[in-house]
């Protein structure tokens, strides 16, 4: 899609479809006023019939005669003094996706004007990523003809003053990049279990390789795991005929020996929770349990198409969990590649056995921060729902930088503890901790794993295991957290 800063006035700027947005129990204002005048009142008679009110959520489109644009949509705001970025990206959501139904190829927004608190920058970047989602298509593998692509194909941004095109313009271009990131990421989400494979994000990663001189991938196969001696890896696709793989992603952005950031992903392509097997109900949508994976993919093409100025490297243990003769067992004790020793007391909690090994590896990067992300824990469900990710650290500073990130982004988590009460629940009779200890505080323990094998990295983990996907009758990923992802690594060029 073409995007673009638009400069010119609203009655002169010529766009299919005009979005302008209109506040609970207040009159036209700003472009809509403008638009209104040069339609003749033709706008204000549509809200004096009582077509429209302006509550959240409300679309009204109007077919004009004799303007420059062809269409106004009159999107609900709400009340003005409770509008700010998050109503806005909802109001961008709504407005996009009506027009992607219709015939418009082209749009100009003006809805950036109502907002309190306006960033011109952010307010731009979020309006592109809105596109970006708007035009989204689920790789849907039907025998019937696929539905025909959206007629929109060029989406502006519109500025009062000329001054503000610049960062408008830096706005819709980091935008999108985060929006091609994000699709990726929904992509390999929401593929089945049986294309999506480790093989099958292997190749996607050579792929991107290929497609970036910026992107430099290595695929480490189970004889490498094992040589490296990542045990605890290596339990979890026991079960299974598909062969793990370790997808190593460079992308060098920055400057010669900068000292990366490094992602690590959880790629558990399918995770039917080995013996502990889970609940056949919702057991299809452990096809999501890769989306941490599919987000440092997402984060690293991001990068790659905007020309990020840092580097960074994406670690991705992608391997099944799956009940087999051969798989690991409840009680069995298995040494990760850090030498620690793990009784794995549940066969279901394999997202941390991955990872640790993986965590491991990661210090041979020398990395200035480490950032793991992981559908982790149902636990973190519980406590957070679907609307925030969890963020847990050993580093203060670093929590508050990714916190601070997802605001801006508005791709949110929450702080959450990780005190010495909680390392307590991992004791083990038989090894050096136990990889699980039931219900409570099942997030933080989770972490708490994860923190005894990163003294002396800057570490964060992310559980997305609420956000990382919708179920239901709209059943698919999200794309989230790329825009947090991406808006913390922008924060760190």
């Amino acid at each position: 899609m073409r995007l673009f800063v638009a400069t010119a006035a609203p009655r002169t700027q010529k766009t299919d479809c005009a979005i302008v947005g209109l506040h609970e129990g207040t009159a036209l204002a700003g472009a809509a006023a403008a638009l209104d005048d040069a339609l003749r009142g033709q706008l204000s008679r549509v809200i004096k019939r009582g077509d429209v009110r302006g509550k959240s959520g409300e679309l009204r489109l109007v077919d004009t005669d004799g303007a420059a644009c062809q269409r106004v949509l009159i999107v609900g705001l709400g009340k003005k003094t409770t509008f700010g970025r998050k109503q806005y990206r909802k109001a961008l959501a709504a407005a996009l996706g009506a027009i992607a139904k219709t015939g418009a190829r082209d749009a100009v927004s003006y809805l950036a004007e109502s907002i309190t608190s306006p960033d011109t920058y952010y307010d731009a970047r979020l309006a592109a990523e809105a596109a970006g989602a708007a035009l989204y298509r689920v790789p849907a593998i039907r025998s019937a003809r696929k539905p025909a692509d959206p007629a929109l194909k060029s989406f502006g941004f519109a500025v009062a003053d000329r001054a503000q095109k610049s960062a408008a313009q830096r706005g819709l271009d980091q935008g999108q990049a985060i929006a091609v990131g994000s699709a990726l990421t929904r992509d390999l989400a929401n593929l089945p279990a049986n294309v999506c494979t480790p093989s099958y994000l292997a190749q996607q990663a050579r792929e991107l390789a290929r497609t970036y001189k910026s992107v430099r991938t290595q695929v480490l196969e189970e004889r490498d795991l094992k040589r490296l001696k990542m045990g605890s890896f290596l339990s979890v696709t026991n079960g299974t005929d598909e062969p793990a793989k370790l997808i190593v992603m460079r992308y060098d952005g920055g400057r010669a020996g900068q000292a990366p950031v490094a992602l690590v992903g959880k790629g558990v392509t399918f995770d039917s929770g080995g013996i502990s097997l889970k609940q056949p109900p919702g057991m299809d949508e452990m096809k999501f349990d890769m989306t941490g994976a599919a987000s440092v993919f997402g984060a690293i093409k991001a990068a790659a198409e905007m020309g990020l100025k840092l580097n960074v490297v994406g670690i991705v243990p992608a391997c099944e969990n799956m009940p087999s003769g051969r798989a690991t067992k409840p009680g069995d004790i298995v040494r990760s590649m850090s030498g620690q020793t793990i009784e794995v007391i549940n066969t279901d909690a394999e997202g941390r056995l991955i990872l640790c090994d993986a965590l491991t590896y990661a210090r041979r990067f020398k990395p200035a921060a480490v950032v793991d992300i992981a559908t982790l824990t149902g636990a973190c469900v519980i406590a957070l729902g679907a609307h925030l990710s969890a963020v847990m650290s050993n580093d203060d500073e670093l929590a508050g930088e990714l916190t601070a990130a997802g605001i801006r982004a508005e791709d949110r988590c929450w702080h959450m503890p990780m005190g010495e009460e909680y390392h307590e629940q991992l004791k083990s009779n038989f090894a050096d901790f136990a990889n699980a200890c039931g219900r409570d505080g099942g997030a933080v323990t989770a972490a708490c794993f994860l923190a005894k094998f990163t003294d002396g990295l800057q570490w964060a983990h992310l559980d997305i295991a609420g956000t990382a996907y919708v179920t239901g009758a709209h059943k698919g990923s999200t794309g989230r957290p790329v825009p947090l992802l991406m808006d913390f690594l922008l924060g760190r060029a």
